[in-house]
């Protein structure tokens, strides 16, 4: 049995501490917002899983010091504008060496650092760093549907810890070393699902989504590659099978947002319909900083930024793209 303290009390941080506690573990779980504590603590639920039972073994706190002390994991589910500051908060009464997952998804627009780097910059004292990544929806994932994927660590042994953890016979845990990979992959695909999300909103159908998948999944390897990351990251669980999943389902909400925005409504119409953090629209600018910086074709993403960032219409983007120069699918 390993105790976990938990950031975050959205749906994600409620399926994986839900996860956690029905697997026999020790899990409190933090937040800052008062409301969502209140409303696991005194009504066992959370708002955005309807119907989806909380177990009565999970203990609660708004007390930073308290969720630090004494834990084996520590485990980020914070969205990620909140992540440095959570951390710099945190930073006193995390101990040297405690190891951090990270379970977010997103890269930081100014510094552009990935969030286990914010992290271990943020608590600024040794620590060991992991993350989570791969297709694991929360909605499902609080429904105890089977659910795959990825631990990873440069720290020696982590990423083996963090898979023992978390496997459970609703969640096969794989692992690998690529760390950067990873999380460029969680960040990078809520980009291009909004992107496909737009696509569906024009009713441009199944073969146009197909394609902004496929090219998308190339972008994020190019500027990955670019980077330092491992190509084979990008062809696994955090990287094609996440980017598929947010692309296509129904519980996504970049793809929703995305959906909107294809229909006529603006970014902030879009958002507000979502009624919940859109982490595709908090990637995008790092996105396209990181694309410039490395000098990586992007072109999906940069039609996706002349969206959001200067107003031109997503037919007129489509247009852009489609009219590109003709290449070799394999000189890329």
């Amino acid at each position: 049995m390993a105790k976990i303290g938990v950031f975050g009390a959205g749906t994600w941080g409620v399926a994986l501490t839900r996860m956690l506690a029905k697997s026999g573990h020790e899990v409190q779980l933090w937040s800052a917002i008062k409301s969502e504590l209140d409303a696991l603590r005194d009504k066992g639920e959370q708002p955005n899983l309807p119907g989806v039972d909380i177990p009565e073994n999970i203990s609660y706190t708004e007390d930073l010091e308290t969720i630090c002390q004494g834990k084996d994991i520590l485990l980020n589910v914070v969205s990620s504008p909140y992540v440095r500051s959570t951390f710099e908060k945190a930073a006193p009464y995390i101990r040297k060496n405690q190891l951090i997952v990270n379970a977010s998804k997103g890269i930081e627009p100014d510094s552009l650092l990935t969030l286990t780097e914010v992290i271990g910059e943020a608590v600024g004292k040794p620590v060991k760093l992991a993350a989570l990544a791969g297709p694991t929806h929360a909605e499902e994932v609080a429904r105890d549907l089977p659910t795959t994927i990825v631990a990873t660590s440069q720290a020696p042994g982590a990423a083996e810890f963090v898979q023992q953890v978390f496997s459970n016979p609703v969640m096969r845990v794989y692992t690998n070393d690529d760390i950067l990979g990873t999380e460029l992959c969680g960040a990078l695909k809520n980009v291009i699902a909004l992107a496909a999300g737009i696509s569906d909103g024009l009713g441009y159908g199944d073969n146009a989504k197909a394609g902004i998948i496929t090219r998308g999944l190339t972008e994020m390897r190019r500027l990955g590659e670019a980077m330092g990351a491992q190509a084979e990251t990008f062809w696994g669980l955090a990287g094609v099978g996440d980017l598929i999943v947010t692309a296509t389902s129904r519980h996504s909400r970049n793809n929703r947002c995305g959906h909107m925005i294809g229909e006529g409504l603006s970014v902030e119409e879009a958002v507000k319909q979502v009624g919940q953090v859109v982490e595709g629209l908090n990637a995008l600018p790092a996105a396209l900083k990181l694309a410039d910086k490395y000098r990586v074709d992007m072109p999906i993403t940069r039609s996706l930024g002349a969206i959001v960032q200067q107003g031109i219409s997503p037919g007129e983007a489509v247009k852009a793209l489609m009219e590109r120069d003709k290449k070799r699918e394999d000189l890329d």
